[in-house]
């Protein structure tokens, strides 16, 4: 007689082997991402602007796998295609995208003193082409591989900023809700017509502690700020997130095990967009 654990079927959340680009990774979470997609096994093409700090990151990750550097400006269409030819020309194939590229700035996020009448408008342009246009032209660029092999995974990066307004971050919000509806459009274009095995989605990160919003949430003597308390108010786990509470859901979306799953964005947040504050 056969244990349950003979009749259990095999499961393909192995990743091992495959070929991902990560946008804006020499960032921290992009860093963070792509070093535990190293650690599966995962081939990875780094790609970020900052061409010093990307290649401190590649030689900080080459302990852990296969990883490349490729200097690269997101919003610019010849840079994107020759970093495609290059990441093809070395590894032979794209399976999996991450658009990790974007982030508010300082000029788009309004001070406390602040209105929105205040706000440049040079600003909310850059914020919002950073990340909506940020995400559109890779997944154009690199997605046009995974349209020509049948197969691939497009992961996009939300915010808790899209599921109810957040004050002083109109630039960073709009971006982002802009990118929820791209990637629920996108996965329904690559479906219906390049195939049921290529699939989009978001993740929609909660509240971690980085290097962009660490003023705004930290004081420099180390307390919460109002900001940073009233967030801790609406997170039923009491908590903020640590960015390697991401690394799960990336790894699971990228494998055979989410076959079935596109067009969703999903939330990593300790319960914050669950919750009304009552």
């Amino acid at each position: 007689m056969k244990t349950k654990k003979q009749n259990m079927e095999p499961t393909n959340f192995s990743i091992e082997g495959k070929v991902a680009v990560v946008t804006g990774g020499a960032g921290v979470l992009g860093s963070s991402i792509a070093e535990s997609l190293l650690l599966k096994g995962v081939k990875v093409a780094l790609v970020d602007i900052r061409e010093d700090i990307l290649n401190d990151k590649i030689t900080q990750l080459e302990q852990a796998g296969t990883v490349k550097g490729f200097a690269c400006n997101i919003l610019d269409e010849a840079s994107v295609k020759a970093v495609r030819k290059d990441v093809m020309d070395q590894f032979g194939r794209i399976d999996i995208l991450l658009n990790i590229a974007g982030g508010n700035m300082p000029g788009a996020t309004l001070t406390e003193d602040q209105t929105f009448f205040d706000m440049k408008m040079e600003d909310f342009k850059k914020v919002t082409d950073l990340n909506l246009n940020g995400t559109v032209l890779p997944s154009m660029i690199f997605g046009e591989e995974m349209a020509k092999s049948g197969s691939g995974s497009i992961i996009n990066i939300s915010s808790m900023a899209t599921y109810s307004a957040i004050t002083r971050v109109p630039g960073y919000s709009v971006a982002k809700t802009g990118i929820n509806i791209f990637t629920q459009w996108l996965a329904m274009e690559m479906a219906m017509k390049f195939g049921d095995k290529i699939r989009v989605n978001a993740v929609a990160p909660g509240f971690f502690i980085g290097d962009q919003n660490r003023a705004v949430l930290i004081n420099p003597d180390g307390s919460l700020t109002e900001r940073s308390k009233k967030v801790i108010a609406k997170t039923p786990m009491k908590r903020f997130g640590d960015i390697t509470e991401l690394n799960g859901l990336v790894q699971f979306l990228c494998s055979d095990e989410a076959s079935f799953i596109t067009g969703a964005i999903i939330p990593v947040d300790g319960g914050f967009s669950a919750y009304s504050g009552v």
